[in-house]
């Protein structure tokens, strides 16, 4: 597979063939199959190249391998479109109500709010000023629906800047996002708030609807006059019709149209007639619906009473209170060429409003399903935001945290590339027991062993714990060999010293893992306290260069090399019980700390020769104290001394 992928980068090479790609066999000039055939050539079992088609095939599939986000995506989406929601939606809910028949389930969902809930608000006073202007454009002069629609246009305009403060491209005031906060998230608010939209658009428009046949300019008595007798010289109009059998057709003429109208009264003017379009009552109704059936978060039974209320009102509008205005209409539509019925109407408007119950119930039932989903999403991806923790975790315990931070933020993951680092001033660290051994036996009485290895992790578990006290953050465990503990300092890339700072300055880190050596002894002389043992520590301590590394791709194993590690691990193995032994280098640096030594003189070291070491014996309190050799600690002295 690489190699074709090769062959495609690079067509000037050699081509393999489908059953040598199979067998993971790499072309070579002596094989049959080497060459390079046209590329027009068709694939086929035994060829000897891939065809064009199966090159873009392959160049494909390396592409989405090479972008796995892509990759997931198109998964996830195959998985969703494969996925059955109605079965996933049955066995979790009731058939009617639609909800969850787990009580903690169904209040989450209720509780949850959605993205796009406060926008869809917004509809409801827009559809009112759709309402308000096709109803001033057509009716200007009927009832007192300029009063009303504004008034209810203001009112909803303020409610859903509230319910949609969320969703404003633009930074609103404090207090508005906490009012939206509010009425999202308590349930029963929410219901409330969105519920009186629609009540409060409904009621305009029904008061509107109410008011259609009084005239809204009742202060003006010439204008009142005319239209209160506007009633009358309609109805003379069609007596003179019906009475003449005249037949109206497409032939008549205008003058003999206004020769009958002038029979019998003159004909009256367009703004005369209040209310000439009723049944634009009930589109406006219908509009209300619509935006009604767009809120989100709320249940589809209520939805469908509120819709079935606004329905049987504005029904008992159109056959009750609208009829006269009907009567008009239809009267005059030989004339007008228009007409309608409030029944028909009525029937249209009962129809379309269960269609709307029956949409708005697959709606709730799709946001139902896709909120199963979102939770089940959610909780995946919070078993792998744990899983990865986890795994961080772990990393971080084995590895040093710059160690770990740089494999964890590679971006390619690349498991055969070498880590390494090279230090100029390095403190190691070597402690072992060396009675451990003479304490460990395989005997029934210790459980074939396991009772002295519990003890040995207990006395390692003690000396970690050490570390994450925050006076040793510098000093990084390296690896435990046996019962020997090895540790180091100034394993951190971010600090950076000159060769001209103080010594104070550049090797406070080795006076650091001296002090944690003497934390060590403290440690194991609580342990045995507690198990009525007697180990003591055999330490040496070293400094200089090293170089670090992981080794390891599965199992990385972070260590340090060098001729410094060789020198500590001498001075620890060569050191006496109770001691800690250190080069005549290491004794000048520390000198500039405190610390007090004894001279042991020359011993021999493989591969160094003889070197001169001392012991550390402690620190003195003052420069006075450290020349006569008087230690602070004389308790410690005790322990050391053996």
């Amino acid at each position: 597979k690489d190699y074709a992928i090769c062959a495609i980068m690079c067509p000037k090479r050699s081509r393999v063939s489908f059953p040598a790609l199979r067998n993971r066999l790499k072309p070579h000039f002596g094989s049959p199959n080497f060459g390079n055939p046209p590329s027009d050539r068709p694939f086929c079992r035994h060829s000897l190249c891939f065809s064009s088609m199966d090159e873009a095939r392959i160049l494909r599939a390396a592409m989405a391998a090479n972008n796995p986000e892509t990759s997931f995506k198109s998964k996830l989406q195959k998985e969703l479109v494969s996925r059955d929601g109605r079965k996933d939606l049955l066995s979790q809910t009731s058939c009617l109500s639609l909800g969850f028949k787990d009580p903690k389930v169904e209040a989450a969902y209720r509780s949850h709010r959605e993205t796009f809930s406060g926008a869809a608000t917004t509809a409801v006073p827009l559809v009112l000023v759709i309402i308000a202007t096709v109803r001033l454009i057509l009716m200007p002069s009927a009832g007192g629906g300029p009063v009303v629609l504004v008034t209810a246009v203001f009112a909803l305009m303020c409610m859903a800047a509230v319910s949609a403060a969320r969703s404003f491209p633009v930074r609103v005031c404090p207090g508005l996002l906490t009012a939206s906060d509010k009425v999202h998230s308590t349930v029963w608010l929410r219901i409330t708030w969105f519920t009186t939209l629609i009540f409060v658009a409904a009621t305009a428009n029904t008061i509107d609807m109410y008011l259609c046949n009084k005239p809204f300019w009742v202060m003006m008595p010439k204008l009142s006059d005319d239209i209160n007798n506007t009633d009358d010289i309609t109805m003379n109009i069609i007596d003179v019709i019906n009475n003449s059998n005249f037949n109206f057709s497409s032939n008549m003429t205008e003058d003999a149209l206004g020769n009958l109208t002038q029979t019998a009264a003159p004909w009256p003017s367009s703004s005369l007639l209040l209310c000439p379009h009723p049944a634009y009552y009930t589109y406006f109704t219908l509009l209300i619906l619509l935006a009604a059936s767009l809120l989100a978060q709320i249940c589809y039974i209520v939805k469908g009473v509120m819709i079935l209320g606004i329905v049987i009102i504005q029904c008992l509008m159109n056959l009750l209170v609208m009829s006269k205005a009907f009567r008009q209409t239809n009267d005059w539509m030989p004339l007008i060429r228009l007409g309608h019925d409030q029944v028909s109407l009525s029937a249209e408007l009962c129809l379309i409003s269960l269609l709307l119950i029956l949409l708005n119930r697959q709606t709730e039932k799709t946001s139902r399903v896709l909120y199963l989903w979102r939770q089940e999403v959610e909780e995946q991806r919070e078993r792998a935001a744990d899983i990865r923790q986890r795994n961080e975790a772990l990393v971080y315990n084995i590895l040093p945290p710059h160690v770990a931070a740089h494999f964890m933020g590679m971006q390619r993951k690349n498991h055969e590339e070498l880590y390494s680092q090279s230090y100029d001033e390095i403190g190691v660290l070597f402690a072992s027991m060396p009675n451990f051994g003479d304490f460990y036996s395989e005997e029934s009485v210790n459980n074939q062993g396991l009772e002295c290895l519990r003890f040995l992790n207990e006395v390692i578990s003690d000396f970690d714990g050490l570390l994450e006290r925050t006076e040793f953050h510098d000093i990084i465990k390296i690896k435990t060999i046996g019962s020997t503990y090895m540790a180091a300092s100034g394993l951190n890339p971010s600090r950076l010293y000159k060769e001209d700072d103080p010594v104070e300055s550049r090797w406070a880190h080795l006076a650091l893992l001296v002090d944690f050596a003497f934390e060590l002894v403290r440690a194991l002389q609580s342990i045995n306290e507690q198990s009525f043992n007697h180990f003591v520590l055999r330490m040496g301590i070293n400094h200089g260069p090293i170089t670090a590394g992981v080794i390891g791709a599965r199992k990385p194993h972070y260590d340090i090399w060098g001729n410094t590690v060789n020198v500590a691990s001498r001075m620890e193995s060569t050191g006496k019980a109770g001691c800690i032994q250190v080069t005549e280098e290491t004794t000048k640096i520390l000198q500039h700390f405190g610390y007090i030594f004894e001279q042991r003189g020359l011993i021999a070291v493989k591969g160094k020769g003889d070197l001169m070491t001392y012991y550390l014996v402690g620190k003195a309190a003052s420069p006075q104290q450290q020349v006569n050799g008087d230690l602070e600690d004389k308790s410690l002295d005790n322990r050391l001394d053996t």
